[in-house]
C-alpha cells in the first residue's frame, strides 16, 4: 500500500490493517481510555502534568500493542496527525461495535 494518503479517508483503511490484533486494538483502546480519565482529572485538578501522563498512557499502550503483538512499526512515525484521528475514529468504531473489542 502506498505512504502517500489524500486524505483521512484514504489512511483510515490502512490504519485498521496495521490494527488487525485484538489485543493490540484493546490495548489502544484502554490507552485512549486512560488519555480521557487523566485529561479530564488534569482540568478538574488543575494539575496540567498529568497531561504529559496522558501522553504517556496513550501512547505506551499504543506501542506496547505494535511492538509486542501487531509486530510493526506504529503509523505515527510516517503520518502523525492521520494516526492521531485514526485512534479516535477506531475507539468511537470500538464504542460503537462498528470493530470487535
Amino acid at each position: 500500500m502506498s505512504d502517500r494518503f489524500a486524505n483521512f479517508r484514504e489512511f483510515y483503511p490502512f490504519y485498521l490493517s496495521e490494527h488487525s490484533n485484538r489485543t493490540s486494538r484493546r490495548l489502544h483502546f484502554v490507552g485512549s481510555c486512560g488519555v480521557l480519565a487523566l485529561v479530564a482529572l488534569a482540568i478538574a485538578q488543575g494539575r496540567p502534568w498529568l497531561l504529559l501522563g496522558a501522553l504517556v498512557c496513550g501512547y505506551g499502550f499504543a506501542w506496547v500493542g505494535h511492538f509486542f503483538f501487531e509486530k510493526n512499526r506504529p503509523a505515527t512515525f510516517k503520518h502523525p496527525f492521520y494516526s492521531f484521528a485514526g485512534d479516535w475514529v477506531m475507539f468511537k468504531d470500538i464504542l460503537t461495535g462498528k470493530i470487535k473489542f
